[in-house]
């Protein structure tokens, strides 16, 4: 039986008008990339809105624009740490459908795990497999060098996917402290509530799929979908753009669905062309 998760209430009515404006600020950060290679944590955010607003039209993702707009958000996600993995020179990076050069700039403030998380997902859902390896070479410690603060169950999850990804050693004991650090009685920096409803609910998603557990993994798959949608439903929330899709339980369903997984959930939080990789492959990225 397929569990259904409805998206919460979104107004719509200058939507068309917003990705416009949102359009045109996205191009101009990114053309600047070039000339700034700095800028990359502000086209990161903005390009991510842009590509999650598209679904709030296009729940399925079913349009070329909707698609390459992921690419995009992908695309500099990935830049973020191309850049940031090397200290000098340059670096080439294709963003945008065009073939660019940017300045090497090594770890920087939003070089953080939060970033390297999303750019994993990123990829994930566009079936990027070199740039997912090139991901996974990162570092952990270029992370922690950003500054910013985050509980070790961050990294400890960062250290799954990465062992998961490059089939290296010891991944039940770094699942397990990802696991284990969600715990409230834990946490110390992040917000509890962010943790259990948006951070924690993949990595379960995760577990169930290591385990081979399929019936339970659409179990953490509704429940995930469940969650971000309470979370983003409320009154400070709501009318957040980056609650319209819920990337990380995305990424983990794309995962599982190429590992031959049903994924027995239908929702707008879930674009079921992204799911099914319906436009990996249609052009260069």
């Amino acid at each position: 039986m397929v569990a259904i998760v409805s998206r919460h209430p979104f107004p719509t009515a200058n939507a068309a008008a917003g990705l416009a404006v949102l359009q045109e600020s996205a191009e101009g950060l990114v053309e600047g990339l070039e000339t700034d290679s700095t800028d990359l944590g502000d086209a990161l955010r903005l390009t991510l809105t842009l590509a999650k607003s598209h679904c709030l039209l296009d729940a399925e993702a079913a349009l070329l624009p909707t698609w390459q707009a992921w690419v995009n958000a992908m695309q500099v996600s990935s830049a973020v740490f191309a850049t940031a993995n090397t200290t000098e020179g340059n670096v080439h990076c294709r963003i945008a459908e065009k073939d660019r050069t940017l300045r090497a700039t090594g770890p920087q403030p939003y070089t953080h795990a939060d970033a390297w998380l999303t750019a994993f997902y990123l990829s994930m859902v566009c079936r990027e497999k070199d740039r997912l390896t090139a991901l996974c070479q990162v570092p952990v410690s270029l992370l922690r060098e950003s500054g910013a603060r985050y509980d070790e169950f961050e990294y400890a999850w960062v250290e799954t996917l990465q062992t998961y990804w490059l089939g290296g050693p010891d991944l039940g004991a770094k699942l397990v402290a990802a696991v284990d650090g969600t715990d409230p009685e834990v946490v110390t920096i992040g917000d509890p509530e962010t943790v259990a409803k948006l951070i924690y609910p993949p990595i379960e998603m995760f577990h169930r799929l290591v385990r081979q557990d399929r019936a339970g993994f659409n179990r953490a798959l509704t429940e995930a979908l469940q969650w971000h949608k309470d979370y983003w439903s409320t009154e400070d929330n709501a009318l957040q753009a980056t609650g319209l899709v819920a990337l990380a339980p995305l990424a983990i369903a794309c995962l599982a669905y190429d590992a031959g997984f049903p994924v027995e959930v239908e929702s707008e939080y879930l674009p079921i062309a992204l799911l099914e990789r319906s436009w990996a492959g249609e052009f260069p990225t």
